[in-house]
């Protein structure tokens, strides 16, 4: 059965068959794995990996060792690229410091003395990781230097696509795939992953002058920012956040049919990630949508239960 495709996905699709057709960064791999610059080089971006995502870290984990340090170099990457623009300082010198990233990431033979830049050029030469993908998640985590605001969900998925769905194509290419019908599932399992982030961290946002929801779809429910200021979380709140949750989650079992289409080996630590964040969800709700004077989570040991099951899924 085919994937049915929303409108809001269109565009999102041909970005991402434009990002597919785009060559790889380089051709071949730094060198052995063994290598110990490349060696250290991985082991610091396994440590980025485990300080900044436990379940990234517990996710990747899940695959074979080569295919592990490249998903932390993966992680790493996005987080540096992140941590460019999330810092303090005027948006001049923020977006000076992400092209001076840009040409980084872009040569031929990255620095030395940078880890993350070693481990993740090398990373997308040995699994063939096109280049614009690359060239898209920096363009979309950009955007937060000049857009704090979006006025509908496709706006969103737009932003989503560039933050996260690019994550997963590229992760795509490392794990392994079985065809290119596979990208749209990829392309849907992002959006979810974002819009997770998104409706966990609304306070956190908030107070960094962001706010990462459809305002047409907030009027709906007759909230205002004043609302979000307050941290207003009535039964309007509620049942807003109930809506985005819903949909939140039918992207997710939408996109449960593209990790079928992944190498074998790939697919318990992908389906992990998903499930894992998926169920932060749950604990939005169990909280009563508020995500002002908390942050919704998992504990480790809700992690550990919850494997099994999404590996005899992954396996099913």
């Amino acid at each position: 059965m085919s994937i049915q495709i929303q409108a809001w996905e269109n565009t999102l699709l041909d970005r991402a068959l434009e990002g597919l057709e785009s060559a790889p960064t380089a051709h071949h791999p730094l060198g052995k794995r063994t290598d110990p610059l490349l060696m250290a080089a991985y082991q610091h971006c396994a440590a980025i990996t485990q300080r900044d995502s436990k379940t990234f870290f517990i996710a990747s984990g899940l695959l074979p060792p080569g295919k592990r340090e490249a998903a932390r170099a993966l992680y790493a990457f996005c987080r540096v690229t992140d941590d460019l623009v999330d810092t303090l300082g005027a948006p001049e010198t923020r977006q000076a410091n992400l092209e001076a990233w840009k040409t980084i990431i872009k040569a031929h033979t990255p620095p030395a003395d940078n880890p993350v830049a070693v481990a993740w050029a090398d990373a997308q030469a040995r699994y063939h990781i096109p280049r614009g993908y690359t060239e898209q998640l920096i363009e979309g985590v950009a955007r937060d230097l000049n857009q704090s605001r979006y006025e509908t969900f496709a706006d969103l998925a737009s932003y989503s696509y560039g933050v996260a769905s690019t994550v997963g194509l590229m992760a795509m290419h490392i794990i392994g795939y079985t065809s290119t019908e596979a990208i749209p599932y990829a392309v849907r399992l992002g959006v979810a992953l974002q819009m997770t982030n998104i409706l966990r961290d609304v306070g956190e946002d908030w107070r960094l002058g962001r706010l990462y929801l459809p305002l047409d779809e907030l009027a709906q429910f007759d909230l205002t920012e004043t609302d979000i200021a307050n941290s207003n979380t009535d039964a309007r709140w509620q049942a807003f956040m109930a809506f985005q949750i819903q949909r939140t989650e039918q992207l997710y079992d939408e996109s449960w049919r593209g990790i079928a289409m992944l190498n074998p080996d790939g697919r318990f630590a992908i389906g992990a990630a998903a499930e894992l964040y998926r169920a932060i969800l749950g604990d939005i709700q169990r909280h009563n949508a508020d995500v002002f004077t908390r942050r919704a989570h998992l504990s480790a040991l809700a992690k550990l239960i919850r494997l099994p099951r999404i590996w005899w899924r992954s396996r099913t």
